[in-house]
């Protein structure tokens, strides 16, 4: 508008001084030089304020420009204010998380090295008890017993394996303890000869067997070194029936049988 506006002062400004010209020309001589001296100098300053005007929009547009390309990055600014912002409160909600895992792995450290002296007792104990037990169940139990470490301090066995292996034992030995079990084995009788035998176990408490022929009979019971046993011929019968009853061969009823309580 302003441009419009000088251009038109600018042009008027030429209108006068051509008219002006033309008038003195009448009544005076014509000024020569100065005359064109004097146009050429407008000329000039009207180009000059053209070029000022031109310069003035250009100007103008790149302020706009640069106005709008300042507001773009204010805005790239504050985004990263904000990502900045959250980053700080996940590195702090990390930093927070961190410690705690540390503590929770402190704790494990520690409740580890507890179970680890717990499972080597208990590895030692079940070890001395398989000595007790009697040959079917320590037969049973051998695959999981010769699985339990010579030295607890050095296995490759995890702790949760070490664990199973005692739990594994210790649970057939509660369920044969708890049940009335026959076997067929092999004994050696009283005149030194071997034979199969039935052998009828209550529980881990006491023991009986009879030959298949009724013949000889014999109690066995727990002892410091292993299950002893003595010959007992004269409760074959009582024995052979007891089995016979277990074995649904006979009808049920009262035998009488031995029994030693320690």
């Amino acid at each position: 508008m302003k441009s419009r506006l000088n251009n038109r002062v600018l042009a008027a400004a030429i209108a006068c001084v051509a008219l002006a010209g033309t008038t003195l020309g009448q009544e005076a001589p014509p000024a020569g030089p100065d005359l064109d001296s004097t146009r050429a100098t407008l000329a000039k300053w009207v180009e000059t304020q053209q070029i000022i005007s031109r310069e003035r929009e250009e100007w103008q547009e790149g302020k706009e420009l640069l106005e709008q390309r300042i507001s773009l990055l204010q805005g790239e600014i504050a985004t990263l204010e904000e990502k900045i912002a959250k980053g700080g409160e996940s590195l702090g909600e990390a930093g927070a998380r961190r410690r705690d895992l540390v503590g929770e792995n402190e704790s494990l450290r520690r409740v580890s090295t507890s179970l680890t002296e717990v499972i080597g007792r208990l590895e030692e104990k079940t070890g001395r008890l398989l000595v007790l037990l009697p040959d079917p169940l320590r037969q049973k139990v051998s695959p999981l017993a010769e699985r339990l470490p010579e030295d607890p301090a050095r296995t490759e066995l995890s702790l949760s394996q070490r664990y199973q292996n005692v739990i594994g034992i210790l649970n057939e030995v509660n369920k044969f303890n708890r049940d009335i079990t026959v076997t067929s084995e092999l004994r050696t009788l009283s005149d030194g000869t071997v034979a199969e035998v039935q052998a009828l176990y209550l529980g881990l408490g006491q023991a009986y067997y009879v030959t298949v022929d009724g013949g000889s009979a014999g109690i066995g019971r727990p002892g410091p070194q292993g299950w002893e046993w003595s010959p007992a011929n004269e409760f074959a019968e009582s024995v052979s029936r007891a089995i016979a009853i277990l074995r649904n061969e006979e009808v049920p009823a009262y035998v009488p049988v031995p029994v030693e309580i320690r």
